[in-house]
């Protein structure tokens, strides 16, 4: 990753955002496309990457690398190899990512609320979220 000038004006700004809204440092730790879609899918469990990339699949590769390497740094991921021929890698969600299942069933509830009006449907439903139904 590339480092981070402190003294820059975004650097101020969210620092400045980070002392008053909490909402920003959950956008520092989950904010982006993929990230909530990772944990999304992490909530029902451990998963290989293989796993992840199916259930993902608009992903490149690239990105899932890139943002497990993120959420691993943040302490919400996880990632457990075993030396075995081929390489065996699980990713699982942290204490500290079980704790964003909430948040995530929110904006969950609120989607599926909100597509109502919009005439949107999902090909999954909140019976299917982990851990509800």
């Amino acid at each position: 990753m590339a480092k981070v000038k402190e003294s820059s004006t975004i650097q101020a700004n969210k620092k400045a955002a980070f002392e008053e809204c909490p909402v920003t440092y959950v956008m520092e730790k989950i904010g982006g496309y993929w990230k909530p879609i990772i944990l999304f899918h992490l909530l029902s469990g451990s998963k290989r990457y293989s796993d992840l990339r199916k259930a993902i699949p608009d992903i490149t590769e690239k990105m899932l690398i890139q943002h497990l390497k993120q959420l691993e740094a943040d302490k919400l991921v996880a990632r457990k190899a075993k030396p075995v021929v081929p390489p065996h890698v699980t990713y699982n969600l942290t204490d500290s990512g079980l704790g964003l299942k909430s948040v995530l069933l929110a904006m969950a509830i609120w989607a599926v609320e909100d597509s109502k009006e919009n005439a949107a449907t999902f090909s999954r439903n909140l019976k299917n979220f982990p851990g509800i139904g």
